[in-house]
């Protein structure tokens, strides 16, 4: 097989890149730390403040749709998902953990466009808290790298 080997690197370096976020307002004190972490990433990786297009939609069920809106515009080299979902005492956690996560990426796939999935799936508000900053910076650099790494191949 001809270059089946080939390694493509690309260098995280967000220079020119147009980036979508979407951002739960539901645990606003979890998903405000998310989105102050990945914008905060975002701008250490060189893209542009006016490159980013950020909105807030009441839960994490809405993200899908907000996504899919900014997928069709066709602007955006990447989108982020940024939410927390915690569980309770109900059936209603894993339905939107579930719902969510698959929805996410069904839009990556159904579009072309990479979505770095930072929808924190936790048991409780502590572990929710010791993730926020991390999956914040990590959703950043994956949407980067991601959306380097399609233009890379194109």
């Amino acid at each position: 097989m001809q270059g089946a080997n080939k390694g493509i690197e690309t260098a995280l370096n967000g220079q020119g890149l147009r980036i979508g976020i979407v951002q739960a307002r539901f645990n606003a004190d979890i998903t405000d730390a998310l989105a102050r972490a990945c914008l905060d990433e975002l701008k250490a990786l060189n893209v542009r403040e006016t490159d980013i297009t950020h909105l807030r939609v009441p839960g994490a069920l809405e993200i899908p749709v907000a996504l899919q809106a900014l997928a069709q515009r066709g602007d955006c080299n990447a989108l982020i998902a940024l939410g927390c979902v915690i569980r309770g005492q109900t059936y209603h956690f894993e339905l939107v953990a579930n719902e969510s996560a698959a929805q996410v990426s069904r839009i990556a796939l159904d579009h072309g466009v990479p979505v770095a999935n930072a929808i924190l799936t936790t048991e409780d508000h502590a572990q929710a808290i010791a993730r926020q900053d991390e999956k914040g910076r990590d959703a950043a650099r994956v949407s980067v790298e991601m959306a380097c790494l399609l233009q890379a191949l194109a």
